[in-house]
């Protein structure tokens, strides 16, 4: 049965004879009644202040489980962000590699190509001045050919024994034979060194 202090105050008893002082009793009683009301009130005080604490702790609690899942949320979204750049790494080093190979295959593809036409150019340079060398060279042999079957000035003007030219027409004779000599000689240098200056711009090539 609650006792309330209210109850305690306002307690009666029986009489008896030689019984206690009423008086006392009761001042007894009230000043249990007021400690009663006092630890009453503490307690209320206590259990208000219980509550608020309890309050606290489930608000901290709260807060501990969106801190904790805003750490995981936040753990995983960096696992998944460093999964992501590695890859998107592997993905553009992958990607960088086979464009700096098509770029090394492409450059040696090229640098072959010009290595066979320059050879092709060389082969037909070197041709061609083979056959430009054979062209004068026959030129100067049918030139030399010409020079020996051409007449010597004095048969060409009449015998010698017994030529009766004058001594002018002779020795005209003898001057044009031998400016045709000189021109020809001078042809046949030309062409020498013609051929000599390709010969040596092929050395340097």
């Amino acid at each position: 049965m609650k006792i309330a202090p209210i109850d305690v105050a306002h307690k009666s008893f029986s009489r008896k004879m030689m019984g206690a002082d009423t008086e006392e009793v009761m001042d007894f009683l009230r000043i249990v009644a007021d400690e009663m009301e006092q630890l009453i009130r503490e307690r209320n005080e206590m259990r208000e202040t219980l509550r608020e604490k309890e309050l606290q702790i489930i608000e901290y609690k709260e807060r501990d489980d969106l801190l904790k899942s805003t750490i995981t949320t936040a753990t995983k979204m960096s696992d998944k962000i460093q999964t992501d750049a590695e890859r998107e790494a592997r993905l553009i080093l992958n990607d960088a590699k086979q464009q700096a190979e098509m770029i090394v295959r492409d450059a040696r593809d090229s640098l072959k190509k010009i290595y066979g036409e320059v050879t092709a150019l060389k082969n037909i340079r070197m041709q061609f001045e083979n056959n430009l060398r054979a062209i004068v060279q026959s030129h100067i042999t049918m030139l030399d050919q010409g020079n020996q079957m051409m007449p010597s000035p004095e048969f060409a003007a009449g015998d010698l024994s017994f030529s009766t030219e004058p001594h002018a027409q002779r020795d005209s004779a003898t001057s044009s034979t031998m400016a045709t000599d000189a021109e020809h000689q001078v042809i046949k240098d030309k062409v020498a060194q013609a051929v000599s200056r390709a010969t040596h711009s092929q050395v340097e090539m």
